[in-house]
């Protein structure tokens, strides 16, 4: 054999060695590669197994390149065990937060919508299914809640903030806690939450926490936690007494000026359909919170902001114990609005609706008091405050009231309707008053010319007293002022300054 043979043959040896080990060295007829590739193809997707999931479970926060992982659906998952394990490792994907304020890159991007999708199954897995119940579940639930929930508000775009003015400041992260929210709720209403179990998670804390995302500027935020609040307060009655001294803590800081608040419509909401379950006789600690809570919240500036809820829960507190009416006459009496005209006009809806609802014993001993109001009201220079007033002879049960006990009430009402019709700018205000004035005079007309005669004696020469008082005070303020300058007069002699008096 001659040496080119030789090498020939060991070259073809190391070639063939070479393409075993790369696995090319029997290489497989077209038909059959063709016939791999649809079987590969065909190949169904494989279902997630107990040992896959085990293996994608992870602890500690989770990171960002975690949520570009396409983590199988849990529709498809068919154990319990498996489904269950697939809802925790999403709400711990869910627990994510990103920060909305910059633009986000294409990786940040798609991990948004990643989440987003996330937060979509799990409410709809959540609904659906009983597979997720466990208190390892229920662990993961209160933490993916409390990591996007409770955080610090967005801050205000203004520095005094008026809801009936001003757009409220959205969060830019709405787009995820819309259904966190959402989540929240459908977890609190379910009747696979077992109230026993979940006692165990949720403590003060995290209901002091959700309290105080009430102060959200965001009305669709508001919205949702006056829903979850009230649900919970109806599921744990452990709970109930604790909120309710918690939310009577933030009426007491906006009572005395500590803050402002954003929520006080919702969480007198709330309130309103609690006290609408009292039992009665209600508790002195029911009767104690309208005295010092309900009735001095009239006296807040932002009033308007909550007045109806506000107004509500006082009604329903006569509805249970009539005997309370005189209390809130008194108390709207006391912290009646001098300044405010808006105001006013609450003050005068309120206690039409309040004194409507009064019985006759308790509404005689209040009449002194609540007419010498409504008289002042009468002859309000402004418009609206003095029609609101007259407006009250339209309600039928005070009509009737001032028709029984007018011996009493015209006196008291007669001064300020003849100033109106006498003084009073506006034109309906004067027809107004009018009105009322013939109104009296066709109930009584002897009891009409008498209270009309005691005014002509009594008012009219106290108004002339009065004027010949307010004259002669001019004059003597002038006339002290002549004095003074005469006094200060001083002239200059013998190098010395004297007083002119003494130098005559």
């Amino acid at each position: 054999m001659s040496v080119n043979s030789k090498k020939k043959s060991k070259s073809h040896f190391l070639k063939n060695l070479r393409d075993k080990v790369r696995g090319r060295n029997e290489p497989k007829p077209n038909g059959a590669k063709l016939k791999d590739k649809k079987q590969t193809k065909a190949e169904p997707k494989p279902t997630p197994t107990a040992s896959s999931l085990a293996s994608m479970d992870r602890s500690g926060p989770p990171q960002l390149d975690e949520l570009l992982e396409q983590l199988p659906p849990i529709r498809e998952a068919k154990e319990v065990e498996d489904k269950r394990r697939l809802f925790i490792q999403k709400l711990r994907l869910c627990c994510y937060s990103f920060d909305f304020k910059h633009e986000a890159q294409k990786k940040e991007a798609e991990a948004r919508e990643n989440k987003r999708r996330m937060l979509v199954e799990l409410i709809d897995h959540l609904s659906s299914s009983k597979a997720w119940v466990s208190e390892e579940s229920l662990r993961a639930i209160l933490q993916m809640i409390a990591a996007n929930l409770f955080r610090p508000l967005p801050p205000s775009l203004y520095k005094d903030f008026d809801p009936d003015e001003d757009e409220p400041t959205h969060d830019p992260a709405w787009v995820h806690l819309q259904f966190v929210y959402e989540f929240l709720l459908r977890f609190i209403v379910s009747n696979n939450t077992d109230a026993k179990m979940l006692k165990k998670f949720i403590d003060r804390k995290f209901l002091l926490s959700v309290i105080d995302l009430f102060q959200s500027e965001d009305p669709r935020e508001r919205d949702y936690l006056k829903t979850i609040l009230h649900r919970i307060y109806g599921k744990f009655m452990s709970f109930r007494s604790f909120l309710r001294r918690a939310i009577n803590n933030i009426f007491f800081q906006v009572i005395y000026g500590i803050q402002k608040h954003n929520g006080l419509a919702e969480l007198l909401e709330i309130l309103g359909s609690i006290i609408n379950g009292f039992a009665t006789p209600l508790k002195d600690e029911h009767q104690r919170f309208l005295r010092s809570v309900l009735i001095p919240l009239h006296k807040v500036e932002a009033l308007s902001q909550y007045h109806a809820q506000l107004a509500y829960c006082v009604v329903q507190f006569i509805e249970k114990e009539p005997h309370l009416s005189k209390a809130v006459v008194a108390g709207l009496l006391r912290y009646w609005p001098i300044i405010s005209c808006s105001k006013e006009l609450l003050f005068l809806s309120e206690l039409e609706e309040v004194l409507e609802m009064t019985e006759q014993t308790q509404f005689v001993t209040m009449i002194e008091p609540v007419f010498k109001r409504i008289a002042a009201c009468i002859c309000s220079a402004h418009f609206q405050v003095a029609e609101r007033a007259l407006f009250l002879w339209n309600n039928d049960v005070i009509a009737a009231f001032m028709s029984d006990h007018r011996p009493v009430i015209l006196p008291i009402l007669y001064p300020a309707l003849h100033t109106n019709l006498e003084q009073h700018w506006n034109s309906t205000v004067t027809q107004l008053t009018q009105h009322i004035m013939q109104q009296f005079m066709d109930m009584d007309e002897k009891l009409y010319k008498q209270v009309e005669q005691n005014y002509k004696e009594h008012h009219k020469p106290l108004e002339k007293a009065q004027q010949r008082r307010l004259r002669w005070s001019t004059v003597q303020q002038q006339s002290e002022k002549n004095g003074a300058a005469s006094s200060s007069s001083q002239t200059y002699r013998n190098g010395h300054v004297t007083n002119g008096a003494l130098d005559a």
